[in-house]
């Protein structure tokens, strides 16, 4: 969102492209070691990592970059971008957790998360917005705006630890991580169960005599009491089996394979929400934030890339909270509506495309195309990861959470990739849209616009007087009369 910044320091640059591609390939390679290791490292660990790792980057960006700069340009450059690599490998790794975390509650809280997140971008557009209009100066409200987002993420550090503790949250833990494990007894076993007295909690006990003959059963229907300090549960039947391995950890190659097996079980219950998640993000990508930032606007100057984020932002999430009535979303309607979305990425290159003269030169246009594609986003993309968890065992919740955030991150790093192809399609803009009129003459309220694009506020009246006498070679005819004193 501080892109208008990121454009002014390092003009002539990528940087919009190479941040977001750094920070998705990243967070590919992170997610992939997340989900091989998701048992290895406690859920709060994972969280409390990510956190860790977006404040202490954060500050440093505002402190050392933005408000010192002191680093030059090229060697700030580096810096920015392994900045955005740091924060990827913290944030990858806490939000597939959150996502492994909510997979294990009641699936509205999926959507919660999801609907949190296009909050966040909202919010995030609105503080960026209010810090560029309250102060004029480039750098000044850019520093604010770091400041307020490193504030909001200590505060959701305080709110997690304090909801974690919560009786809802342990009682939904403590459920899914006893679905885990199995008690088994052998029919060849001299033991059974013996009945309790007890009304509202049934308690497993193992007796020495022989086991009832039948083939039932296993555990079900836990009894939630807010008031107990830890969960307990009715237990209504037993499993009775042949020995099978009653333990889910363990190292070494039947680990490997349970855990093979594991994901293998997952993919067959959740493959079209997997494909359609995929395919979402993919088309996201391809055209947010890197194509969208590029669109011009003469009118509307350094602050379009800013409008095309926010409008992204809000419709977002207004299509994530559209998401809660999911009933009429199958597997195969959210691929087919993935695969026609695709759509939108000819669609919103003909803003910029060809960069001198783009097909849909019309602010209206890029504003409707960026409302379609954060609406669409939004329902599509929060779909699948409410509905797929409902579709595995209980003990197979935070895994599926996992992997339907590697399948988001694989259709991230795709769509990075494409839109930089995009990029070197559209080639460099040797000719502005905005430099001149059909008569040949820039128009005055357009010489502003096209000097807030190109040079920060602080520029000298010698290097926009430079500005300008470079853009009288661009079309044979063109003349300015435009003097050091009228400039100032």
């Amino acid at each position: 969102m501080a892109m208008d910044y990121f454009k002014v320091r390092y003009p002539g640059t990528p940087v919009v492209f190479d941040m977001s591609l750094v920070y998705i390939v990243v967070a590919l390679l992170t997610v992939l070691g997340n989900n091989l290791l998701v048992e290895t490292f406690s859920l709060n660990c994972r969280i409390n990592f990510g956190y860790v790792m977006s404040f202490i980057t954060l500050i440093f960006v505002v402190v050392c970059e933005v408000w010192w700069e002191a680093f030059g340009t090229a060697t700030s450059y580096t810096v920015n971008l392994a900045a955005v690599a740091v924060v990827a490998v913290g944030c990858t790794v806490q939000q597939s957790s959150f996502y492994g975390y909510t997979s294990m509650l009641p699936p509205k809280y999926t959507q919660a998360v999801m609907v949190g997140e296009s909050t966040s971008g909202v919010f995030t557009s609105v503080v960026r917005v209010i810090t560029k209009c309250i102060v004029n100066e480039l750098r000044g409200s850019t520093v604010y705006f770091f400041t307020v987002s490193v504030s909001t993420v200590l505060t959701c550090f305080a709110m997690y630890h304090l909801i974690r503790r919560s009786d809802f949250i342990q009682f939904y833990i403590a459920l899914c991580e006893r679905a885990k494990t199995r008690i088994t007894l052998e029919p060849t076993e001299d033991a059974g169960l013996i009945e309790t007295n007890d009304v509202q909690y049934g308690i497993l006990k193992i007796q020495s005599s022989p086991p009832p003959s039948g083939n039932s059963l296993s555990f079900a229907n836990p009894a939630y009491e807010p008031s107990a300090p830890v969960p307990t549960y009715k237990v209504e039947d037993v499993v009775v089996r042949g020995r099978h391995s009653v333990s889910s950890g363990g190292v070494g190659i039947n680990a490997f394979k349970r855990g093979l097996h594991a994901r293998w079980e997952v993919t067959k219950s959740t493959y079209p929400y997997m494909i359609s998640i995929c395919l979402v993000y993919f088309a996201t990508l391809c055209i947010y934030p890197g194509v969208a930032s590029e669109v011009v606007s003469c009118t509307l100057g350094d602050w379009m890339p800013i409008l095309m984020m926010a409008l992204f932002n809000a419709s977002d999430l207004i299509g994530k909270m559209i998401a809660s009535s999911a009933r009429y979303w199958t597997g195969g309607r959210l691929v087919r509506c993935s695969v026609g979305r695709l759509l939108l990425i000819p669609l919103m290159v003909m803003c910029v495309a060809p960069r001198h003269s783009p097909r849909f030169s019309a602010e209206i246009t890029a504003f409707i195309f960026s409302v379609l594609l954060g609406l669409s986003n939004g329902i599509l993309g929060s779909v699948p990861m409410i509905q797929a968890p409902s579709k595995v065992e209980d003990r197979h919740r935070e895994l599926t959470g996992n992997i339907m955030t590697l399948m988001y991150m694989f259709g991230l790093a795709a769509g990075s990739l494409v839109a930089y192809s995009i990029e070197n399609a559209l080639g460099s803009m040797e000719h502005h849209p905005c430099s001149l009129d059909h008569s040949g003459i820039m128009p005055p309220a357009n010489q502003t616009a096209i000097l807030n694009l190109t040079r920060p506020s602080s520029t000298t009246a010698s290097s926009l007087l430079s500005t300008l006498a470079s853009l009288t070679t661009t079309r044979p005819g063109a003349e300015f009369n435009v003097t050091e004193s009228s400039i100032l």
